[in-house]
């Protein structure tokens, strides 16, 4: 049963979001529509932008897993750093696969649309999708404004999905892309899930592995987990990765509100240890730690009192060994890991 039940923590809440546990909420449903309808039209822009962890990515694996079975179109998905606009014209024609060399952007932008028209030619559609939008540099945005300009005929040959945090929204609405804005056929901005469907996505992910209401969760442990996540999908896949983690060291059949609140506190408390400010050690400065009093040596046990010695004696071995069990498990664990990650491959 607990191979099983590691089988379950290590899968469904994995830290990269996979398409195949691709789960159709509300605003989820609604972006993908939009992703739909803008590519119905066969033109423009598409953009699409959320929270950090709101599933913008595992949203456009989806859409990639759904176009790579399609014979009309080629997708071309690149991840946005803060390039300029030179740079952004080689990363989309090798995106597209053109070579491009050590050629100017004339030439590479010449090579790039005699391929797209080639594409348009043969039937099918060409769609660029820019991950990161927000890290776009002005000039970065304004050759990707150009590229819709690129035409067989009086038809478009490429269409372009922007996918961003809630900040690119403010950068496309300055002044000096009005241009774009008109091009913007449909645009949605993801927020986060309600509590019913954290429920939803939750159970979703765990069945979609086999999970048999073992370990039951209860009502108030899903409350919790939407009340610690905010109801974001990343938030979520963390604290539940953990909270498996910790049924599983623990030997629980039953998680309840009091096990996802323990380990959502230490998950806090890890993440306050890391944003410690510089020169700080979880949140002390090392002059209040050189001022803490030294330890005091362990008093010697009393060695008349021989019940209570074997009592404590007893005691440290039984920590010990709950301690040498949770190792073994952990061991375990890994080697289940290494052998899944094999079979993947």
């Amino acid at each position: 049963m607990y191979e099983e039940f590691y089988h379950l923590t290590a899968l469904p809440f994995q830290l990269t979001p996979d398409h195949r546990f691709f789960f159709g909420s509300e605003v989820h449903k609604k972006a993908m529509a939009h992703l739909e309808f803008g590519l119905s039209q066969g033109e423009g822009f598409i953009v699409i932008t959320g929270e950090v962890g709101s599933g913008k990515t595992t949203l456009i694996r989806h859409l990639l897993a759904q176009m790579d079975g399609a014979s009309n179109f080629v997708a071309a998905n690149m991840t946005s750093t803060k390039l300029e606009g030179d740079d952004i014209v080689r990363m989309a024609a090798i995106s597209f696969g053109v070579n491009a060399g050590e050629r100017d952007k004339a030439g590479i932008l010449h090579d790039l649309e005699a391929h797209l028209v080639q594409v348009h030619k043969r039937g099918a559609r060409a769609v660029l999708i820019v991950d990161e939008a927000q890290n776009l540099s002005i000039s970065a945005l304004e050759e990707l404004r150009m590229f819709a300009n690129f035409q067989h005929g009086s038809t478009a040959v490429l269409q372009i999905i922007m996918v961003g945090q809630p900040e690119f929204r403010t950068t496309i609405g300055m002044p000096q892309f009005d241009q774009l804005r008109q091009r913007i056929l449909a645009s949605y901005h993801i927020g986060p899930i309600s509590e019913a469907e954290t429920r939803n996505y939750v159970t979703h992910r765990l069945q979609a592995v086999g999970w048999k209401n073992d370990p039951v969760i209860s009502d108030t442990a899903f409350h919790e987990v939407y009340a610690f996540s905010g109801g974001v999908p990343r938030r979520i896949n963390t604290l539940c990765a953990r909270v498996l983690l910790y049924g599983f060291i623990e030997e629980r059949h039953l998680i309840d509100a009091e096990d996802v609140q323990r380990v959502a506190i230490d998950l806090e408390a890890e993440r306050q240890a890391v944003v410690a400010a510089p020169g700080h050690v979880n949140g002390s400065s090392p002059a209040v730690l050189h001022d803490l009093p030294m330890a005091q040596p362990a008093a010697m046990p009393d060695m008349g009192g021989g019940n209570g010695l074997i009592q404590k004696l007893e005691a440290r071995l039984g920590a010990i060994e709950k301690h040498l069990k949770r190792n073994d498990k952990l061991l375990k664990m890994m080697s289940l890991t290494i052998a899944n990650s094999g079979r993947q491959d």
